[in-house]
């Protein structure tokens, strides 16, 4: 029998000359993309494929189909949506969209689906319209709270009166997850035809993941644990992080090796890898870049790569921030850092988040409570890692201020399910302007008092009683200040970073039914570069 698409193709790295393209297939086969070939791998029983193609033109638009094992599988029949591109980057205006925590189907409460509303309007545009990019910024899948759909096929599979219940457990309920995100068809034709990059939050693995050491030890108390996190890697290796990568990395990649040379099920292999990754967070970059002309993406890992030991909290281990360092280097015209989480909140809740780490630090009661706070209210932003805080601030000020700087540092984030825009100052003006864009959700729900929590929270004297209070606890002083420029507004909306040479605009829009309503243009660079 053929073997079938079940999911993809995603276009995911394109760069002048080359792309990359993943599918998910219900059999071992070849897979054919623009006649470049790979042959699947195996994972739990499962079949994937990364064709690596080369030798496109720079600036050119390629319409392309997906053959197994010579037969053809994409686009399927019938289909009235454009033809799937790659189109390789080359001049003009660059546009990135980005956005995070995305939940799919129709539920009750969580409004339109804003990233299928950006699909419908593509399909009616002109392709010099498209973006050149999307940014998936975390929670693509929701593996501790699934839809009605997802729990009726978990309880057909076990008793979900057993803990976890009706949390995914294992490999292929992660893969479940992943196709009930990516099977909607405007999505569909939209993953295959706009290159994507991602990163997890904590949802893709669990509420909560890793705000500290105690959550942590109390994880694994739990006798479901050590599959699920070691099988929440395994996926996210598969489905997410190797699409990320360019084929100069992919070339370099023992893990990446070993799975595609690997004569049968890899599964064990990847065990292994998720199992050392879990247990030494330096053993694994999940961080990575990516360069579109004169604009780069640095996207940093805010989860997996944290180092929890009290006295010693940062987000990512030093050798990472000096790898994070050294590619902030070189003549580019905008640094966009991508961070699951926030680097500015409201000033209130940016104190509160360092009081709470050091309050965590304290012995006996007071440091218990400050924890149990700290996992409840969400206290776990780079606030809350100040020393990984302050040295993201030093290091965009050198970046904003150095000769060669670019016109534009933005902070690209999701997480908070609110959209708002801040902007950055020193005690110094610096060449660059610097921002903070926050996009979250795409589709999920946004309950009223969040943004009246957050509006109260930028009100300027509870954020001077916050920082008073602060400074008594002995926090110090920032190193950085910022204003709020728009928000913050609930309704699901998609935000695009678009760039014309040193020129840069942000762009928020919500989804309202089927459509998408501008909801405001902020200029991100100067008027000399504008």
């Amino acid at each position: 029998m053929t073997a079938q698409l079940l999911l993809g193709p995603l276009l995911r790295h394109v760069g002048e000359t080359t792309a990359t393209v993943w599918v998910e297939t219900d059999s071992a086969c070849e897979v054919e993309v623009l006649g470049s070939t790979a042959r699947t791998f195996e994972v739990y029983g499962h079949h994937y494929a990364l064709v690596v193609i080369h030798g496109l033109r720079p600036g050119t638009s390629t319409p392309y189909e997906v053959r197994l094992d010579g037969e053809l599988a994409w686009p399927e029949s019938g289909s009235t949506l454009p033809a799937s591109r790659i189109r390789t980057l080359g001049a003009g205006t660059f546009r990135l969209v980005f956005g995070s925590c995305r939940r799919p189907g129709h539920e009750r409460g969580i409004g339109s689906d804003a990233l299928v509303a950006y699909a419908r309007r593509m399909t009616g545009l002109a392709e010099s319209e498209w973006p050149q990019a999307l940014l998936l910024l975390g929670d693509q899948v929701y593996a501790d709270e699934p839809t009605a759909e997802t729990k009726e096929w978990l309880a057909g599979r076990r008793d979900l009166r057993t803990p976890p219940g009706v949390e995914v457990t294992d490999f292929d309920e992660y893969a479940h997850l992943y196709y009930e995100s990516w099977t909607e068809p405007l999505l569909r034709w939209l993953l295959s035809t706009v290159p994507t990059s991602m990163i997890f939050d904590d949802h893709d693995v669990r509420d909560d993941w890793n705000t500290s050491r105690a959550w942590r030890e109390q994880m694994w108390t739990k006798p479901w644990w050590p599959e699920r996190i070691r099988d929440a890697l395994v996926s996210y290796w598969v489905y997410q992080h190797l699409g990320n990568l360019g084929p100069d990395e992919l070339a370099d990649d023992e893990v990446f090796k070993a799975v595609t040379d690997h004569d049968g099920d890899a599964a064990p292999l990847l065990r292994e890898f998720a199992q050392r990754a879990d247990a030494d967070s330096t053993s694994v970059r999940w961080s990575y870049r990516r360069d579109f002309g004169r604009i780069r993406l640095l996207m940093i890992d805010t989860r997996a790569g944290r180092m929890l030991e009290p006295g010693r909290r940062a987000m990512v281990d030093d050798d990472e921030f000096t790898w994070i360092e050294a590619n902030t280097e070189g003549e580019i015209d905008h640094l966009l850092l991508g961070s699951s989480l926030p680097w500015l909140l409201p000033h209130t809740f940016s104190d509160a988040e360092s009081i709470n780490e050091l309050a965590c630090e304290r012995p006996g009661l007071r440091g218990r409570l400050a924890e149990t706070i700290r996992q409840a209210v969400d206290l776990e932003h780079w606030a809350a890692f100040r020393k990984s805080f302050d040295r993201l601030a030093r290091l965009i000020r050198r970046v904003a201020n150095r000769r060669d700087a670019p016109a534009s540092v933005t902070v690209l984030s999701g997480d908070v399910h609110h959209h708002y825009a801040a902007e950055a100052e020193f005690d110094e003006p610096v060449r660059a302007r610097v921002h903070q864009l926050t996009c979250s959700p795409v589709h999920n729900e946004a309950p009223a008092y969040i943004a009246w929590g957050f509006r109260i929270a930028w009100w300027r004297p509870l954020a001077a009683v916050a920082r008073r209070w602060a400074r008594r606890a002995g926090v110090a002083p920032l190193d950085v200040e910022w204003r709020r420029v728009w928000g913050p507004h609930l309704p699901n909306a998609i935000a695009t970073v678009e760039v014309d040479g040193r020129a840069a605009t942000a762009i928020y829009e919500r989804a309202t039914g089927d459509e998408l309503v501008t909801a405001v243009r902020l200029p991100l660079t100067t008027s000399a570069d504008r």
